[in-house]
């Protein structure tokens, strides 16, 4: 009777081998049949992920270039502004200088010819 259990208890362990094999060739293929989609997945996610990347990255430059539109458009304008407003004091000094023109050129002729002893 002792051999009648040893065999059958080997027996059981040859079937539970068995449906351990079977198992772990079922999960290989579940994990062989999922892999395409991982992949897939992984690659969708990456394109995405390049696709927002590179919409940031033109957001980003289309504001830079903004700013140095509107830095360099400051510029320009500050020096238009700039040489608007020295024409203008230079008008204002040439029209103050013809005022006293006629009394500075009697008081240089009056102290040149003035002699003084």
């Amino acid at each position: 009777m002792d051999s009648m259990r040893g065999h059958e208890g080997i027996q059981m362990l040859l079937t539970a081998e068995q449906e351990a094999q079977q198992i772990v060739t079922a999960a290989r293929n579940c994990r062989t049949e999922h892999s395409p989609l991982k992949t897939t997945r992984l690659r969708q996610a990456k394109e995405e992920a390049e696709k927002d990347a590179g919409h940031y990255r033109s957001n980003l430059e289309s504001e830079y270039q903004k700013r140095v539109g509107e830095t360099s458009g400051n510029s320009g304008f500050t020096a238009e502004r700039l040489g608007e407003e020295t024409d203008v004091k230079i008008r204002n000094l040439k029209k103050s200088t013809s005022k006293v023109q006629s009394d500075i050129v009697d008081m240089l002729i009056k102290y040149t010819t003035a002699a003084k002893y």
